[in-house]
């Protein structure tokens, strides 16, 4: 569900607020003046600042006592105040409102950003307690903080699509919450369903298991004077079983969650125009259920990809870089762009290497990948570069297609190089970037902002290497 709690901008606290929070930084000196010895406070209680740190206390305030939170700011920088500002909002839970005094200095747009991130909740008829009905910041930029905002709301957009359940969540559906978005963001939008997926070979083999037929989404963003043209790809496996080359059940819990790529390209295809994004940009997400049925896809089929380049399947569980490599190359053939992105939960090798965190970024462009790097670095959405390794290129040589879509010596090695070489085979020799979010897609608990579940990953990443 959207965040429901709202934002408020006011000069100073009201004298009723149920809530005041007021910042200090690591010289304990609270940035807003106090009615009472903060500084012999803060250290009665140890507090260094911190970002996340809060010391709740009751304070005189006219008439009558408030409760207020001193939160640390840290070093004022966005990762520190995104952390300050979900401290906040989860000590603020349950309650009616809280007044924040926004921090003279610092990235305030990363404490909004933070707070509402960590507002988030997702729940189907279960009660529990609420997120904090209003926020109320006193100081600060208006424009700054609403564009934390924009951020924040586009990315609870994605953990909404990731946590929507499969029984709900079909690639129809997933096509349909898309193009609602296109319609409330100004975005231009097509659907390729049935015979209009001829071309599309990868797409409809994964999809021909379930009963829910697969989608490919085109959204378009085109603002006046845009020159350079940036095209993003999502995976959007709606459930993914494994196919005849059957998950284990434990595997199979999350698999709800296999389109959070797509997610992440739709949601932040959502803000371009509310952040006056300068580039030209095209979301597409290919959409299918990985199912099994007398009609799936097996272990050995061989399937023509978008383009003609034939791909001998020897693992069905391998089918996100099937959908992906068609609509990789479609964007190749067709959309002419300057840079490709794709987005996937792709393999847990990557997770493996890399944990819970951080995503894998493989990159045939140097400017690219620092500008991705950087990006991460700044959103809170990391990266780690990994190297595309020339010598486990002939891991996906095939003795009777051009190509197999997994090591054919079933080595299991370098898992998540040899997806990353198998999609560089589409790209046509374009600025290609390959972010596999396996990992970090999906959350088990609550942290800072990030929330359990679905935790909209590449979604602050992109809009911020975009130029939002």
């Amino acid at each position: 569900m959207p965040i429901e709690t709202t934002l408020a901008f006011a000069a100073e606290p009201a004298a009723d607020a149920e809530l005041v929070a007021i910042p200090f930084g690591p010289d304990l000196a609270p940035a807003v003046e106090l009615p009472m010895p903060a500084g012999a406070l803060l250290a009665h209680y140890e507090a260094k600042g911190e970002p996340g740190e809060v010391v709740d206390v009751p304070v005189a305030m006219g008439e009558g006592v408030r409760r207020v939170l001193l939160y640390g700011t840290g070093d004022g920088t966005a990762p520190a105040l995104r952390k300050a500002g979900a401290a906040v909002a989860r000590r603020a839970k349950g309650r009616r409102s809280v007044s924040v005094a926004v921090p003279p200095t610092g990235d305030v747009a990363a404490l909004a950003e933070g707070a509402l991130l960590a507002a988030y909740t997702f729940s189907i008829g279960k009660g529990g307690t609420k997120a904090v009905e209003e926020i109320v910041f006193t100081g600060g930029e208006e424009k700054t903080l609403r564009r934390g905002e924009v951020v924040a709301r586009a990315t609870a957009l994605a953990r909404d699509l990731v946590n929507t359940p499969s029984s709900v969540k079909t690639p129809a559906w997933l096509a349909e919450q898309a193009a609602a978005v296109a319609a409330e963001s100004g975005l231009g939008v097509r659907v390729w369903e049935g015979p209009e997926l001829a071309e599309f070979g990868g797409i409809r083999a994964v999809g021909q298991g379930s009963v829910s037929p697969p989608r490919l989404v085109s959204l378009s963003y085109a603002p006046e004077g845009a020159g350079t043209h940036v095209v993003l790809v999502g995976k959007g496996i709606t459930f993914d079983s494994g196919g005849l080359s059957l998950k284990p059940t434990e595997g199979m819990k999350t698999m709800k969650t296999d389109m959070a790529g797509g997610a992440a390209v739709i949601a932040a295809m959502s803000a371009l125009a509310a952040s006056d994004v300068p580039v030209r940009v095209t979301g597409l997400v290919a959409c299918a259920e990985n199912s099994i049925s007398g009609t799936a896809q097996r272990p050995g089929d061989v399937i023509t990809q978008y383009g003609g380049r034939t791909v001998e399947v020897l693992n069905t569980d391998a089918e996100g870089r099937l959908v992906l490599a068609d609509a990789i190359a479609y964007a190749d053939a067709e959309l002419d762009p300057d840079v490709v992105i794709d987005v996937a939960t792709l393999t847990g090798a990557a997770k493996v290497a890399l944990g819970g965190t951080i995503a894998a970024v493989y990159a045939t462009d140097e400017s690219l990948a620092a500008a991705l790097l950087a990006a991460g670095e700044a959103s809170g959405d990391r990266l780690w570069r990994m190297p595309l390794v020339e010598d486990y290129r002939d891991m996906l040589d095939s003795d009777v297609a051009d190509l197999a879509n997994v090591d054919r010596k079933m080595t299991g090695a370098a898992g998540s190089v040899a997806a990353a070489l198998f999609l560089r085979e589409f790209t046509g020799g374009r600025p290609w970037a390959h972010l596999d979010i396996a990992g970090p897609a999906r959350a088990g608990a609550d942290d800072a902002e990030i929330t359990k579940g679905g935790t909209g990953f590449g979604v602050r990443l992109l809009l911020r290497y975009l130029g939002a």
